[in-house]
């Protein structure tokens, strides 16, 4: 099947032509209703059983089109909301056993990054259910349930079975719906995940509608993300001429998208302007590129604190921007043009802002999105342990990720704990 893509055409004319569908991939709708879409969609996969998986927000805006898939028979279980921010292992497994236990045939994601990622992680599970469970019974016959270890065993399956469809309705800006990616969190508060070209969705649909009453720390924050990813990989040691191109158009948008939201957040242009942006963006971050070393810095910080990753860019972002500064100079001017350009035009570049500069001005503008540290209740003491356990325990990776390396535990705690006042050095 070709791959399709649907964008209005009132909406972002000037991105059609730089988005590409993954590979993958079916197909990405944009700004258009997710219900219908999505019925169309299911027939064409031929789906007899669908597992819905939403976030709490939402299951209020889709329970009518829950409704609808009951009635037509194709509803596997009732909706389930388990899964928490970050993707918890707890409501993660229980959203595997369950999914296994009705025979699902499809998952329906509707919600934020943790839900889409969980999706891919029941999808996997789904696959190897029966094999991992006829190869593992309890003493008294039982089959065992999924655990963290054996599902992302799964992902080195060789050769991996094809997984059950997943259509993707995000309501805010996280794109994990357009990677094969997918993160979660275990009971000890790490951050560990799984990746597989066969993890990729099926199907996106992007319907603004879907982001209404959404918090702003959630629509901002998200959003936010897509400006972390670009510069993320437009100063990657890997990135390539054509992954920064296609960074910084995914920045410009971005930008362009969040300061239209911070006038309307209900906005459909300015929405789809971040959504696409931020499929840029993501795109480019994953082509050779992933993680950045600011996106490895802030899932780590996420996970350990209990942080929304929208809130680790809010308050990191720019910091570590900062910290490799002088050897990513020529990346990070055109990082500066790129989001100076909405207010200034054409401006000459030698008289804008730094990057790490403009990165925390746009940030002091969103409403909800944590600026420091203190907003997320993280303490010197808290940050100095922090430092520590990421220098010894993924010192090497770190350097290797960072255009400036880190001599020791204290520079990378000198460099969370830089004063925002500091950036415009």
């Amino acid at each position: 099947m070709a791959r399709r893509l649907s964008i209005p055409k009132r909406l972002a004319a000037e991105a059609r032509q730089a988005l590409l569908v993954p590979s993958g991939m079916d197909a990405v709708h944009v700004g258009v209703p997710f219900g219908p879409t999505a019925l169309s969609e299911m027939e064409q996969l031929k789906v007899t059983k669908v597992y819905v998986m939403a976030n709490k927000s939402s299951k209020p805006m889709v329970e009518n089109f829950v409704k609808t898939l009951d009635e037509k028979g194709v509803l596997a279980a009732p909706i389930n909301c388990d899964v928490s921010m970050g993707g918890a292992e707890d409501g993660l497994l229980k959203a595997c056993n369950e999914a296994v236990s009705v025979n699902a045939d499809c998952v329906l994601t509707i919600g934020g990054g943790a839900v889409q990622d969980a999706g891919k992680f029941v999808r996997l599970w789904l696959s190897v259910a029966a094999d991992a469970a006829a190869a593992a019974e309890d003493i008294d016959g039982e089959k065992k349930a999924a655990t963290v270890q054996r599902i992302l065993a799964a992902q080195n399956k060789d050769p991996m079975p094809p997984l059950p469809p997943q259509i993707c309705c995000p309501n805010s800006f996280a794109m994990a719906e357009l990677t094969h990616v997918a993160g979660l969190v275990t009971r000890e508060n790490v951050k560990s995940g799984a990746s597989h070209p066969n993890m990729m969705p099926t199907v996106v649909i992007f319907d603004t509608t879907l982001s209404r009453g959404l918090p702003d720390w959630v629509r901002f924050g998200t959003a936010l993300r897509g400006i972390e990813h670009a510069i993320g990989a437009i100063c990657h040691p890997k990135a390539t001429d054509d992954i920064r191109a296609r960074a910084l158009q995914g920045l410009e948008l971005v930008n362009k998208g969040l300061k239209g939201m911070v006038q309307n957040p209900d906005s459909e242009e300015a929405q789809v302007n971040c959504y696409l942006g931020g499929w840029m963006a993501i795109r480019a971050l994953n082509t050779g590129c992933y993680p950045s070393i600011a996106h490895f810095i802030q899932n780590q910080y996420s996970a350990r604190f209990n942080v929304h990753q929208g809130a680790c860019s809010g308050i990191l972002s720019a910091r570590i921007l900062h910290h490799h500064r002088e050897e990513s100079s020529l990346y990070q001017k055109s990082i500066s043009q790129a989001l100076g350009r909405e207010d200034n035009g054409d401006r000459e570049q030698q008289s804008l802002p730094s990057a790490p500069q403009l990165v925390s001005d746009l940030v002091v503008t969103l409403p909800g999105v944590a600026k420091d540290h203190a907003d997320a209740k993280v303490d010197e003491e808290m940050l100095r342990d922090f430092a520590e356990y990421m220098y010894n325990q993924h010192g090497e990776k770190l350097n290797k990720l960072s255009p400036k390396s880190f001599c020791n535990a204290e520079e990378f705690f000198e460099m969370l704990t830089l004063p925002i006042a500091s950036l415009a050095e």
